[in-house]
């Protein structure tokens, strides 16, 4: 069935996520300091190997600029906040984990970018909508079921409705490869779709660094308003191959 792979990973995050939640009332303000710099230290190194696989550093760096500047445009840091806040109003008796609408959009965009930036995801949705096979998916989602638990643990319930961008962003992906995989199959595109996902990762990378510095609250980036940057990463790449142009 597609888009199984994008059920076991919401139903894994979504585990992982209340098992962190459990846990994290259990951990003194030090321990929950400790892992915070912990994952913080991590998601640095996350974010770093994923900036190298890009082929040319002109792509992430356009795509981050111009990235920037549509989302102060469209204040998606603002209206992430006021998401954080409607989600928190609705769920009052919940966020007594998550003490701050603040903390809860950090909850949220921070999983948001690790469950959905990398290559797994792209190529496994991929793979998934055009043969079905979920298995990629299936590895991916073992470690964001982890992943979940720690972060829930330290930044709150907003992890949890991360699964809202799993939802969109991956299996979305899936149902236009799903619906796209007619036609697929010429060696030019499939080359431009290898290195849209290199480039993907790379500006998701550098976005995630950000995220790292946050945790480790060495600068606040704001990396909310840096999300289009991911979008535009591939895009800018597929529009250089219909020019001919190479990476």
């Amino acid at each position: 069935m597609v888009g199984t792979g994008t059920l076991i990973n919401i139903i894994t995050v979504l585990l992982g996520g209340t098992a962190g939640l459990l846990l994290g009332e259990r951990l003194s303000k030090n321990l929950q300091e400790i892992v915070m710099k912990g994952l913080g230290l991590v998601t640095l190194v996350i974010g770093f190997r994923m900036a190298l696989d890009t082929q040319s550093i002109f792509i992430p760096m356009a795509s981050v600029a111009l990235g920037g500047l549509l989302g102060e445009w469209g204040k998606i840091k603002t209206r992430l906040d006021s998401l954080g806040d409607y989600l928190e109003m609705g769920f009052s008796r919940l966020v007594s984990v998550s003490s701050t609408t603040e903390d809860f959009t950090k909850g949220f965009v921070t999983a948001s970018l690790v469950f959905a930036v990398g290559p797994m995801t792209f190529l496994g949705a991929i793979q998934d909508g055009l043969t079905g096979n979920f298995k990629l998916l299936a590895i991916k989602s073992g470690l964001d079921g982890f992943a979940a638990m720690i972060f829930a643990a330290t930044l709150g319930l907003g992890v949890l409705f991360s699964v809202i961008t799993l939802i969109a962003y991956q299996g979305g992906i899936t149902l236009l490869a799903f619906f796209a995989r007619g036609g697929i199959g010429m060696e030019a595109n499939q080359v431009a779709e290898s290195l849209a996902v290199g480039e993907l990762s790379a500006t998701g990378g550098i976005l995630i660094i950000g995220i790292g510095l946050a945790l480790l609250e060495i600068k606040d980036v704001k990396v909310s308003n840096f999300l289009p940057a991911i979008f535009l990463a591939p895009a800018i790449v597929l529009l250089l191959s219909a020019f001919g142009v190479s990476l």
